[in-house]
């Protein structure tokens, strides 16, 4: 089953970024680390930052509108030894193919295709819960506790993921 989930932040730790996705319809973040590249590109687009010539992300949006494409959706699809796995579905003629992908670069592709983003629920059911904060103090607990996590302390046994039901 796949749960909508929107961009709840971006948080630069060093030489890596953590992106959080929020569900949509319920409490669960989940933080996925990233690299600098992609970190920047997601954060330049946040911020409305333009360049004089496109930088990659840009351009492959650029390139699917030109082949009258689209990206439909991005999947966040599986958790394996604690690396997240993605899809990209792209639309083109009533046609959809779904594009491997990582999650990093997908979710940049989304933002700026203003394309809807999912995770599939066995993704939430391997890490361990985080909830959305309320207060701002919830907040800045949080993010206090961002600097000091490492993508291991998030996940649950993955050796033995839940089974289908």
């Amino acid at each position: 089953m796949l749960k909508p989930v929107n961009l709840y932040s971006l948080v630069a730790l060093g030489s890596q970024y953590v992106i959080v996705l929020e569900e949509i319809d319920g409490p669960r973040l989940i933080p996925i680390w990233i690299g600098p590249a992609e970190g920047n590109s997601i954060a330049m687009h946040l911020n409305n930052v333009h360049l004089p010539r496109p930088m990659t992300h840009d351009l492959m949006v650029t390139f699917l509108k030109s082949v009258n494409a689209k990206i439909s959706k991005v999947v966040i699809t599986e958790l394996k030894e604690s690396t997240f796995y993605a899809s990209i579905f792209v639309e083109q003629d009533g046609s959809v193919q779904e594009i491997d992908a990582r999650p990093s670069d997908s979710i940049a592709l989304a933002l700026r295709a203003s394309s809807p983003l999912f995770v599939d629920e066995s993704v939430f059911a391997q890490c361990e819960p985080l909830l959305k904060p309320i207060s701002k103090e919830e907040v800045d607990d949080f993010r206090k506790k961002l600097v000091d996590l490492r993508p291991e302390d998030i996940f649950k046994d993955i050796k033995n993921p839940p089974e289908d039901k």
